[in-house]
């Protein structure tokens, strides 16, 4: 019989941030996004419908987040992440929260727990045209609609806590 090879545990660190802003009276916020492939060759395919609109139900939105650079906090790793993958600049105002969970590479027999930072941020300039790569799609949503799309739950819990600080923020004002 041949022997299993042992399952080694790595821990992982991330930080990311939720942008928001106001607008015409109105809380929006950033989300990334993934085009969503079918075999039936719809979707993914960038151009919208023939109103040039895009349709959330074929994008996976999630926060812009990732991994520290050498050296980096994890506010360093946030704002940079974010700038990256959204095109903004933008101010730490304070954390929300962290998320954790688990996930696996069977075929490397790794097992990973991870660890996400996620901060409270306001744009101060550039512009989610000029996001990198890493998403397909970055926009602007009203909130109660980033609420209900986004893709992950415990992002989801994450962009309620940061609408709570927010207003928090708005009635302190």
């Amino acid at each position: 019989m041949a022997k299993k090879a042992k399952t080694r545990v790595e821990t992982l660190v991330s930080a990311g941030g939720v942008v928001y802003r106001q607008r015409e009276g109105r809380l929006e916020t950033v989300l990334c996004g993934h085009w969503i492939t079918s075999n039936t060759g719809h979707g993914g395919s960038g151009q919208g419908d023939s109103n040039g609109e895009v349709r959330t139900e074929d994008v996976r939105w999630s926060l812009a987040k990732g991994t520290p650079d050498a050296g980096e906090t994890m506010e360093e790793t946030a704002l940079r992440e974010v700038r990256e993958e959204t095109g903004l600049e933008v101010e730490m105002q304070e954390q929300i929260s962290s998320i954790t969970y688990r996930f696996a590479d069977r075929e490397n027999a790794v097992r990973y727990h991870k660890t996400v930072h996620f901060y409270l941020m306001a744009p101060v300039g550039g512009d989610v045209s000029l996001h990198d790569s890493e998403f397909d799609i970055v926009r602007w949503f009203p909130m109660d609609e980033a609420l209900k799309i986004l893709i992950y739950p415990n992002e989801t819990a994450v962009m309620r806590q940061a609408n709570e600080l927010i207003n928090q923020r708005v009635e302190n004002a």
